[in-house]
């Protein structure tokens, strides 16, 4: 699943940048700084969810998959792309930050 959702996130960057679609603007709510999103990737969940969307398996047997995922996930402390997890924060560490 992680191997696939890889393909399926580089297909949609490669899409973003052939089709030169920029991420949106956003505003900063706390200092009102005026800049682009992240841009979007595919996460696991949105990956297997697909299967309903598109009618490629009935919900029954996604959802055990999805459940299955989620236990994996806790398991070997991934994200929510399939790698590993960064540690938490240092509440020490500064939290708002912008790269320009």
């Amino acid at each position: 699943m992680i191997r696939l959702r890889d393909d399926l996130d580089g297909m949609l960057q490669q899409i973003r940048r052939k089709l030169q679609i920029s991420s949106p603007l956003i505003k900063c709510l706390e200092c009102g700084h005026v800049g682009e999103s992240a841009p979007p990737h595919v996460s696991v969940r949105a990956m297997i969810l697909s299967v309903i969307r598109f009618d490629i398996d009935d919900v029954e047997a996604t959802r055990a998959a999805e459940k299955a995922w989620k236990a994996y996930q806790k398991a070997n402390q991934l994200d929510i792309y399939g790698k590993p997890a960064l540690p938490k924060a240092d509440d020490a560490a500064p939290t708002h930050v912008h790269s320009h």
